[in-house]
C-alpha cells in the first residue's frame, strides 16, 4: 500500500483536532516551524498542507498574525442551501420536527445511494425526520453522518435542534454537491408526508465535505403537488 504523503498526514491531523473540538473556530494553530518540528518534515511540506486547507476554507491565514481555524462556511453556486425550519417560520407557519427513525449502522448496511458517497467510512448514523408547518408534513429528511468525524451526532435530540445547524456548528463545511430530481414517492416516505404512494415528489440529494472527507449525505423529499424550490440569482 502506498505511503501517505507527509503533507496529507499533516492535513489529516489538523482536521482531526478541529473535528474533536481541540481547535475551535477562530483559534490560532501552531506555527509552520512548530508543525515542522512536530512532524519532522521541512517547512515547505507544512506550508503545502496549510495552503491546501486554506484553499478549502478550513483555515484562514492572516498576514503578520498567523493561521487560524476559519469560520464554518459553505460554498454555494446556484441554490442557497436552505434551512427548512427557517423557511417554514418565514412563511408565518408554526414549525416543529419529529424524528421517526434513528440508528447506527455499518457501511455494508447503507443503501446504494449512500454507499457510493461514503467510500471508506465504517461507522455511520442514519436519522429520519419529518418537518412540519402548522402540523402539515412538508419535508421528509433522511440523513447519514460519518460518526468518525462527528461522534456526538448520535446523542443529539433532533426533535429540538436542526441537523444542518448542528453540523455547521461542529465542523468546517467547505464544499458540497447537490442535485434535484422528480421521483415517484416511496411508500414509507409517502406515509410520512401524507401523500399517495408513487405520487410525484421532489427529492433534493446533497453530500457535504469537511476537508477531503464526506461528513454527511442527505436526501430531502417533498410532495410534488404542494412544494416548490425557489431562490434568487445574482
Amino acid at each position: 500500500m502506498p505511503k501517505t504523503p507527509a503533507y496529507q498526514r499533516i492535513k489529516s491531523a489538523i482536521l482531526a483536532k478541529i473535528h474533536a473540538g481541540q481547535w475551535a473556530v477562530g483559534s490560532a494553530i501552531p506555527t509552520e516551524m512548530a508543525l515542522s518540528r512536530e512532524f519532522d518534515v521541512a517547512r515547505m511540506t507544512v506550508n503545502r498542507a496549510l495552503k491546501e486547507l486554506t484553499d478549502e476554507q478550513v483555515l484562514e491565514r492572516r498576514q503578520g498574525s498567523g493561521t487560524f481555524v476559519a469560520q464554518q462556511r459553505f460554498n454555494q453556486t446556484f441554490i442557497t442551501v436552505r434551512n427548512i425550519a427557517h423557511d417554514i417560520q418565514n412563511t408565518g407557519k408554526r414549525y416543529h420536527a419529529k424524528v421517526v427513525s434513528q440508528l447506527a449502522l455499518p457501511h455494508s448496511d447503507l443503501p446504494p445511494s449512500a454507499r457510493a458517497v461514503f467510500h471508506d467510512t465504517q461507522h455511520l448514523y442514519k436519522v429520519e425526520i419529518v418537518h412540519f408547518g402548522d402540523d402539515k408534513p412538508l419535508q421528509f429528511e433522511r440523513r447519514f453522518v460519518d460518526l468518525a468525524i462527528i461522534p456526538a451526532f448520535e446523542h443529539q435530540d433532533f426533535n429540538k435542534i436542526n441537523t444542518s445547524d448542528y453540523l455547521i456548528s461542529q465542523v468546517p463545511l467547505v464544499r458540497g454537491h447537490y442535485f434535484i430530481e422528480a421521483k415517484p414517492c416511496p411508500s414509507d416516505v409517502a406515509t410520512c408526508l401524507g401523500c399517495p404512494p408513487n405520487s410525484p415528489a421532489l427529492r433534493l440529494s446533497r453530500y457535504t465535505y469537511s476537508g477531503d472527507k464526506v461528513v454527511t449525505f442527505v436526501q430531502m423529499w417533498h410532495d410534488g403537488a404542494t412544494f416548490r424550490f425557489d431562490g434568487e440569482l445574482g
